[in-house]
Order: structure tokens, then C-alpha cells, then sequence
């Protein structure tokens, strides 16, 4: 791992070791040497880093067997347990460096080492929560670089990626229920017997119902092989949605809770992703199976495919597109094709702004036609270059038009017309373990040539997010 060859910089002062003590150390077999504690630390280091680690542990044992709180005997036996690649061992001595540690700069060197070993014994994973830790408590601003580096060195070699989301979102309409208090039927039927369309009250679950919703996702990737141009990837990802309603919530809907409309799904996969000649364009492709479930029963089963590729022109300008198919196989819900295709692009200005854009379109079939529609869509965005109350800011706004040829609701069909924002806050002065929190302000409104479908929608998303 980069960085591996340091041990910390409080270390660091005593490399320039005098050549008198190595001699020393080698004339022993003439005559006994007796050395001080700091002078045997000293040549347990020379041993170490001229990488003779069986005679660095000899050294470091007698220190630790005359003071098992020595902080430094303790951390020089880890490295050179290690080298030796008695990872077991070097875990259990870490560890006693840590108990032994005071002070940042023990603390961020301890930390250091821990990760160091178990990277030497092939948990990458957990190495990099050490580096997590390593930052939040590394003594100075180099320290700390030194240890993101490490971090993003890891995460580039580690065959795991993990990565875990939470959110919490008070919302006005979790159920994307309608903002109207009535709606017209418009069956053959009713027009039969009354000549006309005939008006029913929304009640209960029909109409938009406030609440909090409470977001859980794991996403992880394996990768079996990877070369400079390509690489094989095996995916899994859980998602799981909770919510809770308000006091005015009940009181429209009575006998209706949030978990009515929780909602969880679980879907596996494979990727192959390759890049083209110098690196300038990226091609990837991705199918995954899933399963979901909603309001706790079986909802539908999922077969996905996609492909992506993307452009890269120059460090401030990319810009790619996307097909995707999907094929929902209804256990609650209807059977329904869908594909859908989309081109964006990003360019950052030379004010530092970075904008961002994408077209899209869809189409869906099904043998339950009410569910057929084809859709339309545009997004945009830009990253203000200066942070707001020591923020980074970002804005976005969309577009979508979906069009359903049949409806039972309406002869002519059904046309929903969708416009939201949104602004998200970064908050990178406040950092824990290497994750700052965020905050996303977001509505949404939502017309329709049938009431049902109308609704408006204003929440606040509270989440965090990686800062490196």
C-alpha cells in the first residue's frame, strides 16, 4: 500500500541513526554490547527498515518483555510481525499499540498500522475503515493527506467495494398520492348509464399523506479480474424504504400506516467494463436479477441489462450514453417491458462552475395496456464553484412528459407533465471517519390530464456521503 514503508513521523526522527550502533551490532559476536532502551529502539528500526525483520522482532520483544506499554517497541514489533507475515500476531500487537498510544500522533500511527496489516493480510476492507479512522485523528494536514492517499490507493486495488447509504426524508406526500380531493371514472359504462364522466371523492391512500421516510441501502462490487483496459465485476445491492406518518396523515387516511407503503428490493449481477485506445473512452456493460417487495408482501421479479459508454474529450469535458431494458415479471404488479435510452454530458467552466445535462426517452409494454406509456426527459444541473456557509452547493432541475395511450380514467388517454428542483448542500467542514452529512431541499409538481395523477411534493433529504 503506498505509504506502507512509513511507520509514522514521530518514527521518522530516528532513521538518521548513528553508524556507530550498526557496527556495534555487528561486532557482538567479538563482544558483548549493552545498549539503553533508546539505543536498542534505534537499532530495532535500522533492523526493520534494512528489512532484516526477524532481528527487528528480536529487539522489539526485549523492549516490549522490559515495558509492555513502550509504544514504540509495540508498533516496530507490528511491522515486523508483518513482514514476517505472522498476521495474526501483528493484529494482537497493534492492538496493544493502540492501548499503549497517547497523544494524536501515537493515535494516527497506530491507526496507520493497523491498516498496514491487515492490507498485508488481504483485508482491504477493513484496512480502509483504519484509514477512516487515521484521518479523523491525523496530527497535521500532511498527516492526514498521507492517509487519504493510502485510502484511495486501497480502494483502488481492493477487489471489494462497499459502500453503505442512510437518509432520513420528511416529506409532504411519501405515497405519491393525488393533491386533489376528487377524480373523474370515465368507463364505458358509466357513460352508459349517466351520459357522462361521473365525479368520486379521493379518500384515504388515494390522496398525498405527509410523513418521514427513512432510506437503508447497501451496494457492493467483486471483482474477479482486472487489466489496465477492462475488468469483471460481480454485483449485489439491498435497498429498504420505511415510513412513518404524521398526525395529519392519519386523520385522512384512517386505518393506513407507513408500513403500507414500505418498500425493499434486492438485485445481483455482473459488469464488464473496458477502456478504449489512451484511455479516452469507457464502455461498460451490466445485467442484474432482482426481487421486491412492497407494503411487507412480494411485489415483482426483474431482469436488467446495460449499456453505457462514455467519451472523455478532456479533464473538464465528458460526456456519454446509456440503454437500458428491463423486464418486470408482476407477482403484484403488471408484466411490463422497458426500454429506455439517454445522452448526457459534463463541462466544468474556467469560473470553476460544473454544469451538467442529460436527454432522455422510454417506452413500456405490457399485456395489462392501461400500463403502456412512452416517455421524455431533461436535466440539468451546475456545482457552484465557492461554497455557501462553508457548503458546496449544487442545483438541479428536470422535465418529464409521460403519455399513456389508454386509460380507464379518461377516453383520450393519459398525459402527466412533471416538473421538479432541487438543491444540495455539502457540508465538508463538518467531517466524521472521512464522511461529511448533506442536505437536499427538493419539490416536484406533477399535472395531469386526470386529477388522481396531480400532485405536488416539497421534502427535506438529510444523508452523508464519502468526502474522498
Amino acid at each position: 500500500m503506498a505509504g506502507g514503508r512509513k511507520i509514522r513521523a514521530g518514527l521518522a526522527r530516528m532513521a538518521g541513526l548513528a553508524c556507530s550502533l550498526l557496527c556495534s551490532a555487528h561486532l557482538a559476536q567479538a563482544q558483548p554490547v549493552e545498549l539503553t532502551p533508546e539505543q536498542l529502539t534505534q537499532a530495532a528500526l535500522v533492523a526493520l527498515y534494512d528489512g532484516d525483520a526477524a532481528r527487528a522482532l528480536a529487539y522489539s520483544e526485549a523492549l516490549v518483555g522490559r515495558d509492555p506499554q513502550d509504544f514504540d517497541a509495540q508498533v516496530i514489533r507490528a511491522r515486523a510481525l508483518r513482514d514476517l507475515g505472522r498476521y495474526t500476531e501483528a493484529r494482537d500487537a497493534t492492538r496493544l499499540a493502540i492501548k499503549a498510544a497517547e497523544g494524536e500522533t501515537e493515535k494516527f500511527t497506530s491507526a496507520v498500522v493497523m491498516a498496514q496489516v491487515q492490507s498485508s493480510a488481504g483485508k482491504k476492507t477493513v484496512a480502509q475503515y483504519w484509514l477512516r479512522r487515521a484521518v479523523e485523528i491525523a496530527p497535521s494536514e500532511a498527516a492526514k493527506a498521507a492517509a487519504i492517499r493510502d485510502f484511495k490507493y486501497l480502494r483502488a486495488t481492493n477487489p471489494w467495494s462497499t459502500r453503505f447509504t442512510f437518509s432520513i426524508t420528511p416529506d409532504s406526500n411519501v405515497n405519491d398520492g393525488s393533491a386533489n380531493d376528487s377524480s373523474f371514472l370515465n368507463y364505458q359504462l358509466t357513460e352508459l348509464l349517466f351520459g357522462q364522466p361521473v365525479e368520486y371523492q379521493l379518500t384515504g391512500a388515494a390522496r398525498a399523506l405527509p410523513g418521514i421516510q427513512y432510506t437503508f441501502g447497501l451496494d457492493t462490487r467483486y471483482r474477479l479480474t482486472q487489466t489496465e483496459f477492462s475488468a469483471h465485476d460481480l454485483f449485489f445491492k439491498a435497498d429498504l424504504r420505511q415510513y412513518t406518518l404524521t398526525e395529519e396523515a392519519r386523520r385522512t387516511a384512517p386505518g393506513v400506516s407507513g408500513d403500507d407503503f414500505s418498500f425493499a428490493s434486492v438485485f445481483a449481477g455482473y459488469g464488464y467494463r473496458w477502456l478504449g485506445a489512451e484511455k479516452k473512452t469507457e464502455t461498460a456493460l451490466r445485467f442484474d436479477a432482482g426481487h421486491s417487495w412492497y407494503g411487507g408482501s412480494e411485489y415483482a421479479n426483474y431482469l436488467r441489462g446495460a449499456l453505457h459508454h462514455a467519451w472523455i474529450k478532456s479533464a473538464e469535458t465528458k460526456f456519454g450514453g446509456t440503454l437500458k431494458g428491463e423486464r418486470q415479471f408482476g407477482i403484484r404488479a403488471a408484466d411490463i417491458d422497458t426500454v429506455s435510452a439517454s445522452f448526457w454530458g459534463a463541462h466544468t467552466l474556467d469560473s470553476g462552475h460544473k454544469l451538467f445535462w442529460s436527454l432522455g426517452a422510454a417506452q413500456a409494454t405490457s399485456p395489462f395496456r392501461f400500463e403502456e406509456y412512452h416517455q421524455w426527459s431533461v436535466n440539468g444541473g451546475v456545482v457552484l464553484p465557492n461554497p455557501i456557509l462553508g457548503a458546496s452547493v449544487q442545483l438541479g432541475a428536470g422535465w418529464r412528459a409521460r403519455d399513456y395511450d389508454l386509460s380507464p380514467h379518461n377516453r383520450s388517454g393519459r398525459e402527466d407533465r412533471e416538473l421538479r428542483g432541487d438543491v444540495t448542500f455539502v457540508f465538508e467542514d463538518i467531517d466524521y471517519h472521512g464522511f461529511n452529512p448533506t442536505m437536499t431541499l427538493y419539490g416536484s409538481f406533477k399535472d395531469s390530464n386526470i386529477a388522481l395523477y396531480e400532485s405536488n411534493k416539497v421534502g427535506l433529504h438529510f444523508g452523508i456521503q464519502s468526502a474522498f
